[in-house]
């Protein structure tokens, strides 16, 4: 924001002890940090205000821009009508009337029992014997 160069600075600097007594520099120094901070709080306050609207008027365009697009792509491509189908009664009399009629309906039955057969003695493991082990 401000370009101050470093011959400047020390221009003030030996200004600042000519002026001051040294033993009130360290206060003076803390008082013009202290306002110089309160400077640049008010600076970055005022550009983030700034850089706000900005933004917001640019969204603004956007949307602009956006709606006549989308306009103009519905006026080019109108929506087609869409046409309600009758329904007859319940979905499962609704998809009855599309098969043959000639078919019987579906049965339902139980599911079968499946029975496994005990294993046989030759399948069964044999105990340890003394021989083996």
């Amino acid at each position: 924001m401000f370009d101050v160069a470093s011959s400047e600075v020390i221009l003030l600097g030996v200004v600042a002890l000519l002026v001051i007594p040294p033993k009130d520099l360290p206060k003076a120094m803390r008082v013009a940090g202290h306002w110089i901070g309160k400077v640049r709080g008010i600076a970055n306050q005022f550009r983030s205000g700034f850089d706000t609207m900005l933004r917001e008027s640019e969204l603004q365009e956007m949307e602009k821009k956006w709606a006549a697009e989308n306009a103009r792509i519905m006026r080019e491509h109108p929506p087609e009508p869409v046409q309600m189908l009758p329904m007859a009664g319940p979905p499962e009399e609704a998809h009855g009337a599309d098969s043959d009629e000639g078919e019987a309906a579906p049965v339902l039955t139980d599911p079968p029992v499946i029975t496994t057969p005990a294993p046989a003695e030759a399948d069964a493991p044999r105990p340890a014997t003394g021989a083996q082990a």
